[in-house]
């Protein structure tokens, strides 16, 4: 959102407004940007001009500087909401524009998020008939959820008679955003165990290393 670039004292605002309303209709099909919508923003600026010009008069009253200061925020308000919405992402808006129309440069460089390099630590909870649920933890910390900059876990899992030789053997994912995760069942499948091995993803879907497998009996 538009901020502290603009300016504060009015003069400097109307020069600014000015500035920026004329260099984007110049460029209006450079930026892919329809004159309807910024036709409201030179009817704003044409009164804010008016008003300015009036609050400026040696004879003027309070009236006068009231209707400028209205003027003023409308214009500034609308400003706010245009320039978000149509310049400063806009991909036709270079830097060169922007610095032309005294806007603030974004970096869009996006610093990369790194693979999940710890393990998530699995607690189970069967005090519920026919569900478990899968509390996780960062390993080594005193706090459920998921660490800084990881998405979500994977639970991979599976009903088994025998405990599993190799996280292949977990033929079932889960995925979830928020601690606990809820395994429910149906009544055939009380008194079998569910084996669960964890792993942290972040949001680029990188892993992390599986965690240790867990288990617990369906109540």
């Amino acid at each position: 959102m538009a901020g502290d670039f603009i300016p504060h004292q009015d003069g400097a605002f109307l020069e600014w407004a000015k500035t920026l309303t004329s260099y984007v209709a110049a460029h209006l099909t450079g930026f892919n940007i329809q004159e309807a919508a910024l036709a409201p923003i030179q009817t704003l600026l044409a009164g804010y001009q008016t008003a300015y010009d009036r609050a400026e008069n040696p004879n003027r009253g309070k009236v006068d500087v009231l209707a400028k200061n209205e003027a003023r925020d409308a214009l500034k308000a609308a400003l706010r909401t245009f320039i978000k919405a149509y310049l400063t992402y806009n991909p036709e808006v270079t830097d060169v524009d922007k610095e032309s129309m005294g806007l603030p440069l974004h970096d869009s460089t996006r610093t990369p998020v790194p693979a999940p390099s710890t393990i998530p630590e699995i607690e189970l909870d069967s005090s519920v008939i026919r569900q478990i649920s899968a509390h996780f933890r960062d390993s080594g910390s005193g706090r459920r959820g998921k660490p800084q900059g990881v998405h979500g876990v994977e639970l991979r899992w599976s009903l088994l008679e025998a405990a599993p030789v190799s996280i292949a053997d977990l033929h079932n994912s889960a995925f979830a955003t928020a601690t606990p995760y809820i395994f429910s069942f149906d009544e055939p499948d009380r008194g079998k165990t569910l084996y669960i091995c964890p792993r942290w993803e972040n949001n680029k879907g990188d892993k992390g290393p599986w965690g240790e497998i867990v288990k617990a009996i369906v109540p």
